[in-house]
């Protein structure tokens, strides 16, 4: 967790909005999608608003208009939105800064979603929930009253901005790469330290554990990984929004670990174990929620993300095999989640690298396809195998003598 902090180097323009979505893929392809991106620009629909776009995308239905404060807008986050299907997006803050370069504005706009960005934070308090606006080019309105003016976004629009942000992407890497050698001096102990661990009702000793972050393709992983999970039967360990993955996917995590800012009532009802990551000196802003609902949790304090010390979590506990879906390993992905090194994955992933199978992508490395040559030998040993019966089975062959008697009168 301690990647938050801004790096200190000057001109630091590291820190990202609290706003991050969870994850979702196998949407359609932008390519596809774009047949709906010159649909009308205007929108009208009831408001739905909140600062983090993870949370509102649980309650955003089709036509609402989403109000968010999400600076650089992240692939998961957009994947949310297209997939509730808002009647258009209004972001206070600018989908894309410039800092580096993120494809979630894409998407929206791909998907045909009206995109306004850069409205100010104002609109945020302005506007409230329920209320029911239009947004029409670059302004919003409620009623006769305008409310607000933006950005309005396109493809081309969005595309040039993201060819700019490629192009300048080598600052941020350097600001990135002095954050993450700064807190590796700091952090060094994840490596060497054996945490004290929170007691876990599940036998961890000896098993393959599955550990699921809702991230980038966890849905396709998940499904390529169903016959090995029916197979081998891992210890699922869902991080905060990936126990709702795995309901998704119909099967009921054994441990959630995180700080349940995006687990939904349903992941916390399901009986899996609940771990609270709290912060060194054991400030666990998770607790509450839990506490107020009446559950029972175990507290694990240590450094790290909470992908992070689910990893540690597994490895310490004597898991023969770490299998991990949805997690975060490109510099893009660090900086979609906010995060300004990556100190702690670094350290956790050189720690329990020997057990430590990394899942992301595993539905692209191999698609079952029946060949034709295949095929058409199935079918002659079919016809083949119904050949020899014939031959063999006597009262077969009456059979058919009778039915060619019959067709032949």
């Amino acid at each position: 967790m301690s990647e938050r902090r801004r790096p200190k180097v000057d001109g630091d323009r590291s820190g990202l909005s609290a706003a991050e979505g969870g994850t979702v893929s196998g949407r359609r392809p932008i390519v596809a999608q774009r047949r709906r991106a010159q649909s009308d620009p205007s929108a009208v629909g009831p408001a739905r608003v909140d600062r983090r776009t993870k949370r509102l995308t649980r309650r955003l239905q089709p036509g609402d208009v989403a109000v968010i404060d999400h600076e650089d807008l992240d692939r998961v986050a957009a994947e949310e939105l297209v997939e509730a299907q808002p009647g258009a997006v209004v972001n206070a803050a600018r989908s894309i800064s410039g800092r580096y370069p993120n494809v979630g504005p894409l998407l929206v706009a791909a998907a045909g979603i009206p995109l306004v960005d850069d409205v100010g934070s104002e609109v945020m308090d302005l506007v409230a929930d329920g209320q029911v606006l239009r947004v029409d080019g670059s302004e919003i309105r409620r009623g006769d009253e305008l409310v607000a003016k933006g950005t309005p976004q396109t493809l081309q629009s969005l595309e040039e901005q993201l060819d700019a942000a490629k192009r300048a992407i080598g600052d941020e890497l350097e600001r990135f790469a002095e954050n993450t050698l700064e807190y590796l001096r700091q952090e060094r102990h994840l490596l060497t330290d054996s945490p004290t661990l929170p007691d876990v009702p599940v036998d961890i000793r000896g098993r393959h554990v599955l550990v699921v972050v809702r991230g980038l393709d966890y849905r396709a992983d998940l499904a390529a990984l169903r016959a090995y999970i029916s197979d081998m039967r891992p210890v699922l360990v869902g991080v905060d929004g990936g126990a709702d993955a795995l309901l998704e996917a119909g099967y009921r995590p054994d441990v959630v670990i995180g700080d349940f800012d995006s687990v939904s009532d349903d992941a916390l009802a399901s009986g899996a174990h609940l771990i609270v990551h709290a912060y060194p000196g054991g400030h666990a802003p998770g607790a509450e929620r839990l506490e107020q609902a009446g559950r029972r949790y175990s507290l694990f304090e240590a450094a790290g993300t909470s992908e992070d010390i689910a990893l540690i979590l597994a490895y310490e506990k004597g898991a023969e095999l770490i299998v991990a879906v949805g997690t975060h390993a490109s510099v893009v992905e660090f900086l979609d989640k906010g995060r300004a090194g990556m100190a702690s994955t670094f350290l956790v992933r050189l720690k329990v690298g020997p057990v430590l199978v990394d899942a992301k992508g595993v539905n692209r490395l191999y698609r079952t396809q029946v060949r034709r040559g295949d095929m058409a030998f199935l079918v002659a040993a079919a016809l083949f195998a119904m050949l020899v019966m014939v031959l063999v089975a006597e009262p077969l062959r009456l059979f058919l003598r009778g039915f060619w008697f019959v067709l032949g009168r």
